[in-house]
């Protein structure tokens, strides 16, 4: 079955992620908590258990924002020379909802990308085992 044939009629990869919609059934159920998977579709019942995303995106990410932050940071500390508490006032709950929005988006996607291309740990999803 071709990649058109199986995400013919869901959403696109991104805009999955970024609402959190379940692979199976597009319900609003692919996460419990702000970066956090739940457990199942609370709607068909699909277990979100079996998929891998680890943590591989986190490191990427912080320290991608991290720099883009820094950069901003140094700019507006350059430019406009405000206390340190104005810097405090912005970028640290800027960084923080950057993080774990792009957290959310990246672990959704990997998910998302797993299941439609039935990607399984340590074989491959349609050779049967011959043992």
């Amino acid at each position: 079955m071709s990649e058109t044939q199986t995400t013919k009629g869901q959403p696109g990869l991104v805009e999955a992620a970024l609402f959190g919609l379940c692979p199976e059934c597009g319900s609003k159920t692919m996460f419990s908590g702000p970066a956090r998977f739940a457990e199942n579709c609370s709607h068909c019942g699909f277990s979100y258990a079996s998929f891998n995303v680890g943590d591989g995106p986190a490191a990427f990410l912080t320290m991608g924002l991290g720099a883009i932050v820094i950069v901003l940071a140094v700019l507006l500390e350059i430019y406009g020379h405000p206390p340190f508490w104005v810097h405090a006032l912005i970028w640290i709950p800027l960084t923080i909802l950057l993080v774990v929005l792009s957290l959310r988006v990246s672990k959704g996607m990997l998910l998302i990308a797993e299941h439609r291309n039935r990607a399984v740990e340590g074989r491959l999803a349609n050779k049967v085992d011959e043992s």
